[in-house]
């Protein structure tokens, strides 16, 4: 899969995890428990601004779902893809990084938006 367009973002943040599907994958599922690779491109909602791609690294992520490896928005957006699906996370700060914010180039409480793509399931 190529490098995707987050596409537009909400004026408002939402209140809890807001998943949505753009390409359903037809390979195995990610399962709580599981290894996974993912690409992804992630934009902050107050700015609009990318703030991070593994695309640009060209080295997929790699975490257990549920392992608390990653923001909770990701251990629970990710569980249930499928490979090569791609999928759209609305992330609201209390399943981000909260009031603390993530070194600078997370402000505090901020509404994070990722396109994400499921590459495989170790």
């Amino acid at each position: 899969m190529n490098k995707p367009d987050v596409g537009p973002i909400p004026d408002e943040a939402p209140a809890d995890l807001v998943i949505e599907d753009i390409v359903e994958g037809t390979g195995p599922e990610a399962k709580p428990g599981e290894y996974v690779s993912v690409h992804y491109v992630g934009v902050a909602q107050s700015t609009g601004k990318e703030f991070d791609a593994s695309y640009n690294r060209g080295q997929a992520l790699g975490f257990r779902v549920g392992g608390q490896q990653v923001i909770a928005g990701w251990d629970q957006g990710v569980a249930g893809m499928k490979v090569g699906g791609r999928r759209k996370l609305t992330i609201p700060p209390h399943l981000g990084y909260g009031s603390a914010g993530a070194g600078g180039v997370i402000k505090p409480n901020e509404t994070l938006i990722f396109v994400v793509d499921l590459v495989e399931v170790h």
